[in-house]
């Protein structure tokens, strides 16, 4: 039986190499994480710092060199399973290029309606489905009669991100790994899709992590932050604690390139 007590996800001592014999790099280095129910934390660090690796492990998409990965209190670690589809069920992924995410050559319906079946409800009236996949695609303000018989390629980046997101209200997993989601889109379409997720995240009470090197997304976002250097944390706590009060060089050198808006405005001239 599940121990209850245990975090919803556990990583511990999680580390991966890339190489051959002497050729080899350390991408992540003996990294613990524990993800309770609900709560929404951020990783983040510069490209090459290993947080999309880490990511990759914490899906089962790739195996670790070393250390142990945990869900739900179970005392078998989910990397050693050679089928992973149980696992999968409750944890998904949105990465940063949405077009990557989709078959070109699958319609939207039948994507959507591929998810239904995924959650084990692929025998269910025909107009049960169509109504499901309604509400998904308003829940992120797209009318699903106008996504019927369309392509991906048909569609811009900010409507397939927000496809991304209606795919996650179908699956309702427990855990979704957002990895630079807002990268490609305007800064209008951020705020929205940042929203439309925190929104989802309440009403299935899924654990989110943002995979960023936005420390202004972190702040905006988190209920915990990570900041991720040569494969290791770092510094982590609440964002007041590691963005507003930040300890380490590595973290205050990320907050010092962050843009700031003018401090000493006369809005009395306004």
């Amino acid at each position: 039986m599940p121990n209850q007590t245990e975090p919803l996800f556990k990583a511990v001592g999680l580390s991966k190499e890339f190489g051959f014999g002497r050729q080899k790099t350390l991408a992540v280095n003996q990294v613990d994480l524990a993800l309770e129910e609900g709560e929404v934390i951020t990783i983040v660090g510069e490209s090459g710092s290993g947080k999309t690796t880490l990511a990759k492990m914490i899906l089962g998409l790739i195996s670790p060199t070393g250390g142990e990965v945990f869900f739900r209190g179970e005392p078998r670690d989910i990397s050693t399973y050679r089928k992973k589809l149980a696992y999968w069920k409750n944890i998904q992924a949105i990465f940063q290029d949405p077009y990557s995410s989709f078959n070109i050559f699958t319609k939207i319906d039948t994507v959507l309606l591929d998810c239904i079946r995924m959650r084990g409800n692929g025998n269910l009236p025909r107009e049960k489905k169509r109504e499901m996949m309604a509400e998904a695609c308003s829940f992120v303000n797209l009318k699903f009669e106008e996504l019927t018989n369309k392509y991906p390629f048909e569609l811009s980046g900010g409507q397939m991100q927000r496809l991304m997101i209606a795919r996650i209200f179908l699956l309702d997993p427990k855990i979704l790994i957002a990895d630079e989601i807002t990268s490609m889109i305007d800064a209008c379409s951020r705020a929205t899709i940042l929203d439309m997720l925190m929104e989802l995240r309440d009403k299935i009470g899924m654990t989110v992590v943002f995979i960023t090197h936005d420390v202004g997304l972190a702040y905006y976002v988190s209920d915990k932050v990570y900041i991720m250097e040569h494969g290791k944390f770092v510094e982590s706590g609440t964002p007041d604690e590691v963005i507003l009060n930040p300890k380490g060089d590595y973290t205050k050198r990320l907050i010092s390139d962050v843009p700031k808006i003018y401090e000493e405005w006369d809005l009395s001239t306004v």
